[in-house]
């Protein structure tokens, strides 16, 4: 369990270094839901392992061995993911959970072998990307589907946010990646879409869901 939690830890750094490489307590403790004392505790056992350099009221930062080291577990869980989904049948909406338990397994010849198995895929079933065994991945540039007009028709490529509930919507109403989607109008009041894709003519998509779908546009 204790090797778990710094785990949980260095990859909540890593999502945070995605948009900033200097990272708060502060920052830390709401990614992880927890007080800043028991950030600071944790951090202090991260910096012994020489994953985060960290000195008193100066921001935290990953080292190259603690960016490898969580580049690393988000191997694991994406390619746990993709394996729940694309071997087993775990529905998208199904897979987070148990990929977290997943993610903590040491045997690097398990995931290899996983990866094998699966024809060495470069996203999981979200469609973010799966970095290689040198911590290599595909750089994704795509954008919110709130960003586009009337009259755009683009794909759906990734998720930014993967959460059961959402997915579970997305799910009954028929939407997943690599549908396309036809913007019909946006509503200037709420930034709601009306947007049409494959059985769905006509359904409108509030403006919270258009900024967590994550597109390319078809030209």
């Amino acid at each position: 369990m204790p090797t778990q939690t710094k785990e949980n830890y260095l990859k909540a750094l890593y999502y945070l270094h995605q948009k900033d490489t200097s990272i708060s307590i502060t920052d830390l403790g709401n990614e992880m839901q927890v007080s800043k004392s028991t950030v600071n505790d944790m951090v202090k056992k991260l910096k012994v392992k020489q994953w985060v350099d960290y000195e008193r009221y100066k921001p935290l930062k990953l080292t190259e061995k603690g960016l490898e080291k969580a580049i690393g577990i988000v191997r694991k869980h994406r390619l746990s993911e993709m394996f729940l989904n694309q071997i087993m049948g775990f529905g998208w909406e199904q897979v987070h959970d148990i990929a977290e338990e997943m993610e903590h397994l040491s045997s690097e010849i398990f995931f290899d072998r996983m990866d094998e198995l699966l024809g060495f895929p470069t996203q999981d079933p979200h469609g973010s990307p799966i970095p290689d065994k040198e911590g290599n991945f595909i750089e994704q540039n795509f954008k919110v589907l709130a960003n586009f007009k009337t009259g755009d028709k683009v794909a759906l490529k990734a998720l930014k946010d993967s959460s059961q509930d959402f997915m579970q919507f997305l799910n009954n109403k028929g939407i997943t990646l690599g549908t396309i989607i036809e913007i019909h109008n946006l509503e200037p009041f709420d930034q709601s879409m009306i947007v049409a894709y494959e059985d769905y003519p006509k359904i409108t998509l509030s403006h919270t869901v258009c900024t967590r779908l994550l597109v390319e546009k078809i030209n």
